[in-house]
Formats: structure tokens, C-alpha cells, sequence
């Protein structure tokens, strides 16, 4: 009888982390911040029909980067999951705080228990007002189940550092939807290529949308406000 390899847990967590790390860098990176009106994500997407960005709920957001099979399944798992929770409590009681909870103890369990973890980040963004003032939250939930609380901006996403420290330079509090727009786009670019908009994917979170906060910017009106 054979004896099987031994690998220390630290080994495999770090082998498993590194795997699922080099999956997620060969994406295409998104970019999410806060503007004066609620919160924008930007996405390096040439597809018109898999999208990152979706809808969750009335004011919640899911995007995901890495292997869209995987974290379409998420985005699957969160919608029935605030769909049940809203049905059977109250609308109010569906927040991106839970949502991202749900998550990340999915994705924790999966890295700790499956031998494949899960090659995505994702970000659960919601928009909130009350009183005429604006309260976003964004939860940036790695392949681990970390979870980091953002506060004005996130990156997800292959070549994420370089994009996040340029985009720290550029980002300012209270931008408008264009200013918003063309920083994001000049980060994930880098100066060095021009992203067409057919190579976008762009939606808000915007307190003026009324209950379904989530939309989609995209044709003609795309084109205004990077033009």
C-alpha cells in the first residue's frame, strides 16, 4: 500500500490561493466609485450579452470578475436569496451587508473544503437615501471569502494595484457622472490604449432612479458622456 504525499495546510491554502489568484489576473479588470448621484461601475467588457454588472435587488448591484461561469452562479444565489429573504420579511430587509455575509461564507467554505476554489472577486454595492442624503455601501468579497468594506472606490480584477493607484490620483469626492466616467476609463487604460465603448460595460446605482436604482448606460448616451 502506497503512503499518499503530506502537504502542510499552510502549503495548500497558499498552492490554492495562488491558483485561484492567476485565474482572476487574466480577466479583465472594473472599476466601482462613488459620484455625487450614488455609485458607477466601469467594466473592460467586448461582450454584449455576458455581463460583470447586474442587478440584485431594488438598490444592490452584483458585479464579479475572473471566470464568468462562477460568478454568474453567485449572482444566481444572490438573487434568490433576496428574493426569499424580501418575500418573506420586508423589501427593506434585503441590504448589501448580508448579501455580502452570505457570500463570503460561500466562498470561504469553498477554498477551505473544495480542492478547485472559486477563480472570482466580486463587489456587492448598494445606494441608499434618506432625508436627501446618500449612503452607499460597497463590499469587495475575494476567492477566500475576505471581505473588505470599501469606502469611496474598489478595483477588481486583473492588474488591480496599477489600476488602484492610478485611480487614487484621479478620484475626487462628489464627481459628476461624466467626471466619474472618464477617471475610471483613464485608470483602467492606463494612458497607453483607447477603450471604445463597445468594449464598456457601464451601469449606475443612482438615488434619481427611484426604487430600481440599478441602470444600464449604454448606445448614444455612452458615447455623450465619454465624447
Amino acid at each position: 500500500m502506497s503512503m499518499p504525499f503530506y502537504v502542510s495546510p499552510e502549503q495548500m491554502m497558499e498552492d490554492r490561493a495562488d491558483y485561484a489568484r492567476k485565474g482572476i489576473a487574466r480577466g479583465r479588470a472594473l472599476i466601482a466609485t462613488c459620484y455625487k448621484r450614488g455609485v458607477l461601475i466601469v467594466a473592460e467588457n467586448p461582450s454584449n450579452t455576458l455581463h460583470k454588472v447586474s442587478e440584485i435587488y431594488d438598490r444592490i448591484a452584483f458585479a464579479g470578475v475572473g471566470k464568468y461561469n462562477e460568478f454568474d452562479q453567485l449572482r444566481i444565489a444572490g438573487v434568490r436569496h433576496a428574493d426569499l429573504k424580501g418575500y418573506s420579511f420586508s423589501r427593506d430587509d434585503v441590504d448589501a451587508r448580508s448579501l455580502a455575509n452570505q457570500y463570503a461564507q460561500m466562498l470561504g467554505h469553498i477554498f477551505t473544503h473544495e480542492m478547485k476554489p472559486m477563480e472570482v472577486e466580486i463587489l456587492v454595492a448598494e445606494v441608499d437615501h434618506e432625508d436627501e442624503i446618500s449612503r452607499n455601501q460597497m463590499f469587495h468579497i475575494l476567492y477566500d471569502g475576505t471581505v473588505k468594506d470599501e469606502n469611496s472606490f474598489a478595483v477588481l480584477g486583473g492588474e488591480s494595484d496599477a489600476i488602484l493607484e492610478r485611480f487614487e490620483i484621479l478620484y475626487k469626492s462628489n464627481m459628476t457622472l461624466k467626471k466619474s466616467l472618464t477617471s475610471c476609463i483613464d485608470a483602467l487604460s492606463g494612458g497607453e490604449r483607447k477603450i471604445s465603448p463597445n468594449d464598456l460595460e457601464v451601469a449606475e446605482l443612482s438615488i434619481q432612479n427611484g426604487r430600481r436604482a440599478f441602470r444600464r448606460i449604454t448606445g448614444t448616451e455612452l458615447e455623450d458622456l465619454i465624447n
